[in-house]
């Protein structure tokens, strides 16, 4: 790696030959108490690591699906600071037993974190155990604007390479830190029935350059989908299909979420 984090990332990912499965949910969606209940039960289920996403009025990376998801955590009264305590439930839950805590991530954009405040805001993840923090809306060449404050709290600021990245795949991973976020896709999040995408060209470019992990995300969710993105990358990203079962479920998603999760690393791990 470029730079070592002591944090719980690396964990995600902790042998060459071991391909993770990271799930995303919205916080707040549909409560604060139903959040911190699916992040232990999809850690229970075998996530290896676990996307928060901080509920935004603009979240211009996000389909449907996701965005529906922070209308409703925002009209519950969901914040910054209800997105840390919610951190703060599940760590604490998770102190009652004898594993390593979960690596944690945040998908936010500069917005609420600039309007928290730079420092402070890492200073919380870095508290909190957060590892790493994706900022799709932050360009890699204004990442500066953040990547000091991030560094001086060991958290990872994740670098996103999408198709159309071209000549600036080699230049971002390079840089990268924590893990490589393979957009598989172009235009927002969502469940994609077919992903036709030459990703694994885009992966060998990365690999040229770096051994920073990287997992794609962006259309996935069938555990066949998952398997051919963990082949060919060090893990499956998903959000949409989560984000889906918590709307049909509202406070009553456990089971499903458990299920599918576990069905999604199994197929994660066969790769």
């Amino acid at each position: 790696m470029n730079r070592e984090y002591e944090n719980s990332i690396s964990r995600a990912f902790q042998t060459p030959n071991h391909k993770a499965f990271i799930a995303f949910l919205t916080a707040g969606d549909p409560t604060p108490e139903s959040t911190v209940e699916y992040i232990l039960e999809m850690e229970r289920a075998g996530a290896d690591l676990i996307e928060i996403g901080i509920p935004f009025s603009d979240p211009t990376a996000e389909g449907v699906v996701i965005q529906d998801a922070n209308v409703r955590a925002l009209a519950g009264g969901m914040t910054t600071d209800g997105v840390f305590d919610i951190v703060r439930r599940v760590r604490e839950r998770e102190g009652d037993s004898k594993k390593a805590p979960m690596p944690l991530a945040f998908m936010t954009y500069a917005n609420p974190v600039f309007h928290y405040g730079c420092e402070r805001f890492f200073a919380r993840c870095e508290e909190l155990g957060v590892g790493a923090v994706i900022v799709p809306d932050l360009p890699y060449e204004e990442k500066q604007e953040l990547e000091g404050a991030a560094d001086a709290h060991q958290v990872a600021l994740i670098s996103m390479i999408a198709p159309t990245s071209r000549e600036r795949i080699q230049r971002i991973a390079r840089e990268a830190r924590g893990f490589i976020y393979v957009v598989s896709s172009l235009g927002v999040t969502g469940v994609r029935s077919e992903i036709t995408t030459d990703l694994e060209s885009i992966v060998k470019s990365i690999r040229e350059v770096t051994d920073v992990p990287c997992a794609v995300g962006f259309g996935i969710s069938t555990p066949e989908q998952a398997r051919r993105m963990a082949r060919i990358s060090d893990g499956a990203i998903v959000g949409s299909a989560i984000v889906k079962l918590i709307a049909q479920g509202g406070e009553q998603a456990a089971p499903a979420i458990y299920e599918y999760v576990k069905s999604m690393k199994e197929a994660v791990a066969e790769s």
